[in-house]
């Protein structure tokens, strides 16, 4: 399988990007799934539903299934930060590309999502001079780049584009399946 991280302050877009190229890969015979970085508290389950006072029971996982889906939610007795390789092994390798969003520190190569002046957020710092996973910036304004790069800039706005410039790359994103010596609690 191929991974590639999406990296870049809030706001900035990548929620949308993933959104978009999930469409633009899968309709170029790409299977494709989503690691997403959460931050504090969430839950996918609602109160008073089966699964939800299951956990409030206390059980340690809860898988539903049905013949369209599988949601499993395992509850940590103390905080525990998951890194992005401990998720990737908890995916079904039948896919062809996982998009990974958020976990901007994280040691795959990723594209990194900058917004220029105009954006409707303060213009932050740039992670790609000093980030070497960082592979290719995907920006709205490219003659607004904060430092200069050999980086492939890619239009934020294209998508499709984006899709075609990953599938081009071989085997450049392709992962090992490695742990990288981690193991999931």
């Amino acid at each position: 399988m191929n991974v590639v991280g999406f990296a870049g302050f809030s706001g900035s877009g990548k929620t949308t990007l993933v959104e978009q190229l999930i469409p633009a890969l899968s309709q170029r015979g790409q299977r494709v799934s989503v690691v997403k970085h959460a931050h504090h508290k969430f839950d996918i389950d609602h109160p008073g539903k089966d699964t939800w006072r299951h956990r409030a029971a206390g059980a340690f996982e809860v898988v539903a299934a049905s013949d369209r889906r599988l949601a499993l939610m395992r509850e940590f007795e103390q905080p525990v930060q998951l890194s992005v390789h401990q998720l990737l092994a908890e995916l079904y390798q039948g896919v062809d590309w996982v998009l990974v969003e958020g976990f901007k520190e994280c040691d795959l190569p990723k594209i990194e999502i900058w917004r220029g002046p105009a954006a409707s957020y303060a213009v932050r710092p740039a992670g790609y001079p000093s980030d070497h996973f960082v592979v290719a910036i995907a920006t709205d304004a490219p003659t607004q780049l904060p430092a200069p790069t050999q980086l492939p800039v890619l239009d934020l706005n294209a998508p499709a584009a984006i899709a075609d410039w990953l599938l081009s790359q071989g085997g450049r994103f392709a992962y090992d399946g490695e742990l990288h010596g981690e193991t999931l609690t």
